[in-house]
Order: structure tokens, then C-alpha cells, then sequence
């Protein structure tokens, strides 16, 4: 199912996937991921975004790899692009980056530390691009209504917002499941969860951030089961050689289980709602 970020940054799109890597590598592995997403686009009949960055300006640590740049990093990405079919997303730090990185990408992503920064979200809005909000670790739900008016008033066409869990004391970050319907009510657009930075452990790897993989699978299918409207995900064939975020990112190969998990648990939910809506009668108890 090939839809558009434009179509399903709105409220009533479809389920849809954000991935791929944290930061753009070379283009073998770009395209490696871009390939596996869209064989899984295709045999889940799910709409995927590509996401990946040319520039990783808030890092840990002064000397931590940043990514290739924003020329080179767009090169990237149309690559991607064109290859792969795939409609491509990046981030942009400075309002400067969003006019020609929205000359080349579909939709543009303001990160969460960024996410009440009014004249880069304005910049990116004048681009006529999609966007996708990333909620601030240390902002309730209702709070992002203001940057999303910003959005809208600036010229953004369609917004989605991004939960990754808010800061619980020092290194840690924990998913309110209660966030999607409220974000979702606060702003009207589709609530994403991010289930990769969901688990990061920031600054506790000294110049970089650590992480809980393990923790990814179960808070993913809980916030779909608690209403999420898409899924962000990270993802890499070997995070432990990645130059960003190795520690939290999924292992390329474990996303097609994981989201066959996660279109189960919706299928639950319709026939959950059907059931209760009196159009479809229950199957009998067996024996």
C-alpha cells in the first residue's frame, strides 16, 4: 500500500511505519534497509515512511559521529528515494536546513529537543511538507496542540506527533499509555509511537546515550493495543556497528515479527469493537 506522507499525516489514515536507520550511512546500507522495508510494505499491505538523518546535531558527547552531512546526506536520501519507491523523511535542526531538505524529501521532522522551537517549526511548515512533531521528553501531551497551531498556521498541510516517553528522573524515560488519546484529541492529528527511543537511557554511555532493546517489543505492542495510530521505529541490520544509537535501535531482522505481533493486536481491537458495536456476534465458547 503506497501512500503519501501528505495522506497520512492526517486524522482517519490509515496504520502506517516510520523506519530506518538513526543516521544515513553509505549507500549500501541505506538501500539494504530501504529494501527490506519495502518487501515488507508489500507483503503487510502497510504504508512505510523512510526516515534516516544527515546530521545528528544533538549528540551526547562534542566528539560523537554526526552523519554525512546535509548536501551529501540528501544525495542519500534521493537515492532512497528513487530506488526504492519509498516516500523519505529526515529531521532538520536550523531553520535553514528545511527549504532544501524539503526540495528532496516528502515530509521533514522537527526533533523532540527542538519541539518548541517556533521559527524552525515555522520554516518547515513554509516548505509546504508534511510534518512530524516529536514531543519534548519533559511535555505533557496537551502541550504540543501549541506547536502543531504553529505548524498549521505557518502553512503545514498535515501534521502527525510523536510520543517517546517523558523523562523520570535522571537516564531514564517512561511511556504513559494514556499519551496517544490524549495527543490525539489535543492536537487532531495521528498519535505515533516511537518504540526505539522509547527505550533509550539517555547519557548513560558516557559521549552517547544507552538503551533497553529488550523493553522495544512489549511497549510497542502496548501502545498500539492502547490506541497509537502508527509506529517509529529505528532499525539496522547490525545496531551494534551503527554510528548513532546503537543501543535502543531493533535489529532489522526482528521488525517482520514485530509487526506481524502488532497488526494481530489490531485485528483484536476491530473484532473486539465490532463485537461491541452489536455488528458481528461473538464465536461460541469451546468445550
Amino acid at each position: 500500500m503506497k501512500l503519501t506522507p501528505n495522506e497520512l499525516f492526517r486524522p482517519g489514515a490509515p496504520f502506517f511505519l516510520i523506519a530506518g536507520p538513526c543516521v544515513l550511512e553509505d549507500d549500501g546500507l541505506n538501500l539494504e534497509v530501504a529494501g527490506a522495508l519495502v518487501r515488507l510494505a508489500d507483503e503487510l499491505a502497510l504504508p512505510v515512511v523512510y526516515k534516516a538523518s544527515f546530521d545528528k546535531a544533538n549528540r551526547a558527547g562534542g566528539d560523537s559521529a554526526r552523519g554525512p552531512g546535509l548536501e551529501d546526506g540528501l544525495r542519500r536520501l534521493e537515492r532512497v528515494q528513487r530506488e526504492s519507491g519509498l516516500p523519505v523523511l529526515t529531521d532538520v535542526h536550523e531553520p535553514w536546513q528545511a527549504a532544501p531538505a524539503a526540495d528532496v524529501c516528502d515530509a521533514l521532522q522537527i526533533p523532540a529537543f527542538l519541539s518548541r522551537q517556533t521559527d524552525l517549526i515555522r520554516a518547515a511548515a513554509a516548505t509546504g511538507r508534511p510534518l512530524n512533531l516529536k514531543k519534548g521528553q519533559w511535555m505533557a501531551p496537551e502541550e504540543m496542540a501549541g506547536a502543531v497551531a504553529k505548524a498549521r498556521a505557518a502553512g503545514a498541510q498535515a501534521c502527525a506527533v510523536t510520543e517517546r516517553g517523558t523523562f523520570f528522573g535522571y537516564g531514564d524515560l517512561v511511556v504513559d499509555m494514556r499519551s496517544f488519546e490524549r495527543l490525539r484529541h489535543a492536537t487532531a492529528a495521528p498519535a505515533v509511537f516511537d518504540g526505539t527511543h522509547s527505550v533509550q537511557r539517555p547519557g548513560r554511555a558516557g559521549s552517547a546515550s544507552g538503551g533497553d532493546p529488550r523493553f522495544t517489543r512489549p511497549l510497542v505492542c502496548a501502545a498500539v493495543a492502547a490506541g497509537a495510530d502508527a509506529l517509529f521505529l529505528e532499525v539496522h541490520p547490525e545496531p551494534t556497528r551503527a554510528p548513532s544509537d546503537g543501543a535502543n535501535m531493533l535489529p532489522l531482522q526482528q521488525l517482520r515479527p514485530l509487526l506481524l505481533d502488532v497488526l494481530a493486536i489490531r485485528e483484536a481491537l476491530r473484532a473486539g469493537e465490532a463485537v461491541s458495536a452489536g455488528r458481528a456476534t461473538p464465536a461460541p465458547a469451546r468445550a
